[in-house]
């Protein structure tokens, strides 16, 4: 190459580099308008055998950009699972909107004895949206830095979870607190800056539960299985228990809201209260599955900051009175003249008897006997009211004899006889009636108990269920495909003590028959009823066939018919009491009204 030709390639060489530099121009990159609608087009013109186009790092960049704003930057990070548990519960978040992804109870098992999960993601999901210059923005969208530590709080060690997001126009702190021996998790929402960005002052809340089955019996969960909720005005209200879906749109402020299973329950507590409350359930077609409940409600934020709590636990009424007002009402513990029992009494011999004894059978025949023990005046008074009504039956058949076409004057001269032998015909009756909330009140009481929950008795393998001692081949209408041996024993029991009990009392006809009915009534009843309830009852019957049995031996009815006929001789000159005197009265205006 001659000295003219390198001067020549030289030259050309120059001239292209500088019309590279100042003339040419580089790649247009189009409006964020245009790529949505190119990348909509491509969408749509997408086949199964294709795949859509992969947009540059950079115009996705663009699209979070206009998408998300000051916020894009937290829409970019890697998911990570964080685990926060004491010797309670086990809960897993995840660092993607600070979720909820499981929750293990690990003091109990589901049914087939795996990890009792609560809740998990495929079940439950909820959604924490902030209204924001973008439009509504959910918090699961953004990316969050977890930071776990352990702290002392009022005395406790607490596990302490802090997650933050943020850039250098602000952040969001979402801090959730577990305290040791506890089943509430607080949680705090607070927004540091980001002036401009969130336009609301309160987060909207949505929450779906699929309730998965933890119990063998679906039906009986089923049925003690509902969603309930406390108002501002103090008062406990649920969507009820039918198959039939629910709705309500509840125009008063909501202090908590309860997803409540027969054992457990998975709560959302507000700190002060929650705002637009909607809530629905519906029962599936799927076994694995007792109900499906949802909610959503705004939770009001001040100065930037929210704050609720989480109750994810078992229903014991004790811990569960212990987390805020009203929350103990998810356990059933019955009408408001039989819960007394329950709450005051039953509640407390469990838990005392439960550190000295592990056999729940042994407790049960226990409180039997106490609470037989602390009745055994109103048995004692109810067995002499009808040794009285017994020793006094001659008089009574005199009288019937005598008046017995003439009822008005009949009650008249029995109400005369009564006052003069010091006698009175609902003396054996009252304290049977005084004893009558104790034993409703555990037919709501071992339904609901989670204390008796896989404990195993005898043949019974649940107490939390009915004991399955026979299996049958065919359905029984109202009774079931099955035979429970405790429930059997408990109406055998009944039918003895009945029997024994009519050879006490002075009934007859019709009366004296129902109690041999009411006792196979309860046999369909409870066939399927928890297998402590049935054992409670059968133990409760012997218990009082023994009482009976003993008072017999002490008492002595010639004794019986020397004090009445004291009382004959003391009250031969009585006049009738005010009380008397208007019974009197009035039967006597009844029988001239209907004469005439």
């Amino acid at each position: 190459m001659d000295k003219n030709q390198a001067t020549g390639l030289i030259l050309f060489a120059a001239v292209i580099l500088i019309y590279s530099i100042f003339f040419a121009s580089g790649p247009e990159v189009p409006p964020v308008e245009e790529i949505q609608q190119q990348t909509e087009a491509q969408a749509a013109i997408n086949t199964p055998e294709s795949q859509p186009e992969i947009l540059p790092d950079s115009l996705v960049d663009v699209q979070r950009t206009a998408k998300y704003g000051a916020l894009a930057p937290l829409t970019l990070g890697e998911e990570q699972d964080v685990v926060l548990e004491n010797e309670q519960v086990k809960i897993t978040l995840s660092t993607k909107g600070a979720a909820i992804k499981e929750v293990i109870l690990k003091d109990y098992k589901s049914w087939s004895m795996e990890p009792l999960a609560l809740l998990d993601e495929k079940s439950s999901k909820m959604s924490f949206t902030l209204e924001s210059s973008k439009g509504p923005l959910d918090i699961a969208e953004l990316y969050f830095s977890p930071k776990l530590s352990e702290e002392e709080i009022e005395g406790v060690k607490t596990q302490v979870l802090t997650l933050s997001a943020g850039t250098e126009s602000g952040q969001i702190i979402q801090k959730f607190t577990l305290a040791d021996g506890s089943y509430e998790v607080k949680r705090t929402l607070e927004i540091d800056r980001f002036q401009g960005v969130f336009s609301g002052n309160a987060i909207n809340f949505s929450w779906e539960d699929q309730i998965k089955a933890q119990e063998k019996d679906l039906a009986e969960s089923r049925r003690q299985t509902q969603l309930n909720y406390y108002l501002a005005s103090e008062s406990f209200e649920n969507l009820g228990v039918g198959d039939d879906a629910e709705e309500e749109q509840l125009a008063e402020p909501v202090k908590w809201i309860g997803f409540s299973q027969r054992f457990f329950t998975a709560g959302i507590i507000a700190d002060s209260v929650f705002q637009n409350v909607n809530v629905a359930q519906s029962t599936p077609t799927d076994s694995t599955v007792v109900r499906t409940m949802k909610t959503s409600f705004s939770i009001p934020m001040e100065n930037g900051k929210a704050e609720l709590s989480f109750y994810f636990g078992p229903d014991k009424y004790k811990i569960l009175k212990k987390v805020t007002d009203g929350f103990e009402d998810n356990v059933d513990m019955g009408y408001f003249f039989v819960s007394w029992v329950n709450k005051y009494i039953v509640v407390h011999l469990f838990e005392f008897l439960e550190k000295y004894f592990d056999s729940y059978g042994i407790i049960i025949i226990l409180i039997v006997l106490l609470i037989k023990l602390a009745l055994s005046p109103l048995t004692y008074k109810s067995y002499i009211g009808m040794a009285k009504m017994r020793v006094i039956k001659p008089e009574i058949d005199e009288l019937k004899e005598k008046y017995g076409e003439d009822p008005t004057k009949m009650q008249q001269e029995q109400m005369k006889l009564f006052s003069q032998l010091g006698v009175s015909p609902i003396s054996g009756c009252l304290p049977l009636l005084l004893q009558m909330p104790f034993l409703f009140a555990m037919f709501f009481f071992f339904p609901n108990a989670v204390e008796l929950r896989q404990e195993s008795f005898l043949w019974a393998s649940d107490l939390s269920t009915y004991d399955e001692f026979i299996k049958l081949p065919f359905t029984i209408p109202f009774y079931g495909a099955h035979v429970s041996l405790f429930t059997l024993l408990m109406t055998v029991s009944q039918l003895v003590y009945t029997h024994f009990n009519n050879q006490l009392t002075t009934a007859t006809g019709p009366m004296k028959n129902l109690g041999y009915i009411m006792p196979v009534m309860f046999m369909f009843v409870l066939n399927s009823y928890p297998a402590g309830l049935s054992f409670y009852y059968f133990v409760s019957n012997m218990v009082t066939f023994g009482q009976q049995a003993l008072i017999k031996l002490f008492v002595d009815d010639s004794k019986i018919r020397q004090k009445v006929e004291e009382n004959k001789v003391k009250n031969v000159n009585k006049k009738k009491s005010k009380f008397q005197q208007r019974l009197e009265d009035a039967m006597k205006a009844a029988e001239a009204s209907k004469k005439k």
